[in-house]
């Protein structure tokens, strides 16, 4: 998101927020590894930045209502059962994108329907709204330029990829705007309790 358009309030602090499924270290470092190859081969810098996740969530907010959205994803994660998440080889956003493909795409669709329930919540203004990423993937290297691309692309179609793990949370991270460096506000776990007790949740 481009948070350069944002007219800036005195004494009210914008995040841009991220809210993402992370894998687990073994697999973590093995996407880390694909990389890091494609760094070494076509000099994409952006391909090291950030650890590897899939993103469900993108949104800029106001830090001062933080603790609204937190117990809002909480409550829906506390609701939510884990589920198997299966990569496989890659594919690309013509002509800036090259990420794996998460081949199990309807549970990571459906989880993303159901956080569209905070929609509101995660809205700044007309102009800021929540963007749900409704085709998962997991990120190799983005804003490639076109040699990039067009080198990258051809290679890593021939490639392989095979990868699985249970999500069993979410993560939300945030970033000050115009900084590049993420924190971790909370990561919010999946454990399918009934509907009333989730709704409970909210007013804790």
């Amino acid at each position: 998101m481009d948070t350069r358009s944002l007219i800036q309030i005195p004494g009210y602090v914008y995040n841009e927020y991220l809210l993402v499924i992370s894998p687990p270290p073994e697999l973590l470092e093995k996407i880390k590894r694909v990389k890091q190859d494609f760094y070494d081969k076509y000099q994409s810098e952006n391909a090291l930045w950030g650890r590897p996740h899939i993103t469900l969530i993108n949104f800029i907010q106001f830090e001062m209502i933080e603790e609204r959205i937190a117990n809002r994803l909480r409550a829906i994660g506390m609701g939510y059962t884990p589920f198997q998440v299966e990569l496989k080889n890659f594919g690309s956003f013509p002509c800036h994108t090259i990420y794996i493909n998460v081949e199990s795409q309807l549970p990571v669709k459906n989880l993303i329907r159901a956080l569209r329930s905070a929609r509101q919540l995660l809205k700044l203004n007309k102009e800021n709204t929540p963007h749900y990423f409704d085709a998962p993937h997991i990120t190799v290297a983005r804003n490639l330029q076109p040699w990039q691309y067009e080198k990258g692309w051809l290679d890593f179609q021939q490639k392989h990829f095979t990868g699985r793990f249970i999500a069993s949370s979410m993560l939300l991270i945030k970033r000050r705007a115009g900084t590049q460096k993420y924190q971790v506000v909370e990561r919010f776990e999946f454990m399918n309790m009934p509907v009333a007790t989730t709704q409970g949740a909210l007013f804790i």
